[in-house]
């Protein structure tokens, strides 16, 4: 069910992803992809052609690898051994996998909101950041985002579903009545916490992975949909 617009004044435990919610990430991933497309020159197969092939590969690769640039990097260099036309050359995959690898080197942007109100949250309830990847990029982007220091706690796991979240509500003690999971993705952040009782808040972002869409579900806790994160102060 949908929480009403009534401010919750009792302190509650937020849970906030990280990648599209606190800052930007997937639009380094995409212009990534467009320097690859443009690399590959298929004569054929426009890029929405090619990313369905890079899809299949992603969707194999991080059952097994996980997330992040450097994963990313592998998939791009597997995608192209692929569908290149012409003979792989020596340089060739080294080229296709630096337009991943800049993105760990991309200044971090942080969305409009963001800072101002993880301060005035923060002191008013108790956060954890929860996130999926690479344990090491996901550090250094907190690291370098300068939002650390409004976090009590730090997850970061390889997949973000039902078991993850139960293992985080048991290994933190915490009360999932008074949870709220918030983040854009429905797959990750929304659905698995609603599944197993905690309340979901989802604010949506237009850059969100393709691979992170699903249709909002029903489940045990409630749902609230923003707009902006900023409007969490107005709940919160």
């Amino acid at each position: 069910m949908a929480a009403g617009r009534v401010k919750i004044h009792q302190r509650q435990h937020l849970i906030i992803d990280a990648d599209d919610t606190l800052w930007e990430n997937n639009i380094y991933f995409e212009r990534a992809f467009d320097e690859f497309c443009d690399f590959l020159a298929h004569s054929r197969m426009s890029p929405v052609e090619v990313r369905a092939v890079l899809d299949e590969i992603e969707t194999v690769n991080t059952k097994l690898h996980g997330y992040g640039a450097e994963n990313f990097a592998r998939n791009l260099a597997e995608c192209y051994h692929k569908l290149a036309e012409r003979e792989v050359r020596t340089d060739d995959l080294p080229q296709v996998m630096s337009f991943a690898k800049q993105i760990l080197h991309h200044p971090m942007e942080l969305i409009h909101g963001v800072e101002e109100t993880l301060e005035y949250l923060s002191v008013r309830h108790d956060l954890t950041l929860f996130t999926k990847g690479n344990p090491e990029e996901q550090k250094l982007k907190l690291d370098r985002s300068g939002l650390a220091i409004y976090f009590g706690h730090t997850a970061i796991v390889k997949e973000k579903n039902a078991g993850s979240y139960s293992a985080l509500i048991e290994e933190r003690k915490l009360d999932a009545e008074c949870a709220w999971m918030i983040g854009n993705s429905p797959k990750s952040d929304i659905n698995p916490a609603l599944e197993v009782g905690i309340n979901a808040v989802f604010v949506p972002h237009p850059h969100t992975w393709g691979l992170e869409h699903e249709e909002v579900r029903e489940g045990r806790g409630r749902l609230l949909r923003l707009e902006r994160f900023a409007e969490l102060r107005e709940y919160f």
